[in-house]
């Protein structure tokens, strides 16, 4: 994590860098390698939220308005374990965009539990925008802990009127293999048999 942290710290340095983004890696045999640098707050923001507990959106706003960072590097400690389920207007057999009326939302709720959407029962999902209606995202102290949360607030979510992807998520939340954690990047495809 440090050699991961050491790599961003310098390439945002070496390019003089200022501003929100995100440098992504993949690790596998001891080793990461670089994918790419996204130049802007990534749709997953919520999760560094909530284990550093800085408001990412609000430190960017400071940095568009020349005020300097709240927080220093060295001030940012990393605590407990989050998960982000992005929750898609989409059949979750065929992942085909599933826009339509939305008859009943209800947002699951409790301590750890996050959940940033602009769904309300009567809202229509157009069919001509990203099928993301909702990100859901728990906090907890220990991976188990938020885990569990994810489970039971994807339990208590509700969304009537279209297809969602909830069914998948639910399943995969409860899968053995990403419970115990070390999947890799095939593990959708083969659980999915694609």
């Amino acid at each position: 994590r440090e050699e991961v942290l050491a790599t961003c710290i310098k390439a945002c340095e070496d390019m003089s860098y200022r501003g929100a983004g995100t440098l992504e890696f993949l690790y596998q045999d001891e080793r990461f390698y670089f994918i790419e640098m996204n130049t802007r707050v990534q749709v997953e923001h919520p999760v560094s939220e909530l284990v550093t507990g800085i408001d990412i959106v609000q430190e960017q706003l400071r940095i568009a308005s020349g005020l300097p960072l709240s927080v220093k590097q060295e001030d940012i400690k990393i605590t407990g374990h989050a998960f982000e389920c992005r929750i898609n207007a989409e059949d979750p057999e065929n992942f085909l965009p599933s826009p339509g009326k939305i008859n009943h939302f209800h947002a699951p709720g409790g301590p750890g539990v996050r959940v940033d959407s602009h769904l309300y029962s009567g809202y229509t999902v157009p069919p001509f925008y990203d099928s993301l209606i909702a990100k859901l995202i728990t906090y907890g102290d220990s991976r188990e802990q938020a885990l569990m949360r994810m489970q039971i607030a994807l339990d208590e979510v509700l969304i009537d009127g279209i297809k969602s992807n909830i069914p998948l998520h639910k399943n995969l939340v409860r899968d053995s293999g990403f419970k115990e954690g070390g999947v890799n990047i095939h593990y959708l495809e083969k659980k999915l048999k694609i």
